[in-house]
């Protein structure tokens, strides 16, 4: 059905732009990952995580030596690499998750964007988070006992647009996929906080 429908859904995405919710009301199955993944895929004919995680995968080495060398220096900037480097450091598995994890996290610190709107944790047990105002953006729900700022093993992170949960997934980069996914699917504008990180991770 979401094949047969989608020259409608495209006119109607890009002529009259309504709101999110309307669309997602109209649609409910783009608030399902593989979903998504297939409407991206019929309007790039692209499949979105195989060709985004290939090509993040291929740059993880050569951007983790910019990290860590940017860390080296001295100023507010290194510090916050410093520390995110140090957690990964520590990490007792350093699998491709792990990494792909790192880098989401220090991608925005690097290019000096201000996440605190977009990138919210909350723990598990506490009441659902405001979402009033959240244009786009990602909850991290962790145990009551996590205390570290990078969040490897969460309990689930919740990806939200225009102040509705949409999905929930295990990781961050499949929940960071979403989101480019949803962005692209729906016209949507990068918010305004993480536009250098959406323009460096789409354009790679």
């Amino acid at each position: 059905m979401m094949e047969t429908t989608f020259p409608l859904r495209r006119q109607t995405i890009v002529m009259s732009c309504p709101p999110v919710n309307d669309l997602m009301d109209l649609w409910p199955a783009l608030k399902i990952e593989s979903e998504l993944y297939a409407e991206f895929q019929r309007i790039t004919n692209q499949n979105l995580p195989n060709t985004c995680y290939a090509e993040l995968d291929r740059y993880l080495p050569r951007v983790m030596t910019l990290f860590r060398r940017k860390a080296s220096k001295t100023g507010k900037t290194a510090d916050a690499l410093a520390e995110i480097l140090k957690i990964h450091d520590e990490q007792e598995i350093h699998d491709i998750h792990t990494k792909r994890t790192t880098v989401l996290h220090v991608l925005p610190v690097y290019l000096r964007e201000d996440v605190s709107g977009c990138l919210r944790t909350c723990t598990d047990e506490s009441d659902e988070p405001e979402l009033d105002g959240v244009a786009v953006g990602l909850i991290t729900f962790i145990g009551d006992h996590d205390a570290s700022p990078v969040h490897y093993h969460p309990v689930r992170i919740t990806v939200v647009i225009e102040s509705d949960a949409v999905v929930s997934l295990p990781r961050l980069g499949d929940a960071f996929l979403v989101i480019c996914g949803v962005i692209y699917a729906l016209h949507l504008s990068y918010p305004k906080a993480l536009t250098n990180t959406f323009e460096f991770t789409l354009k790679i």
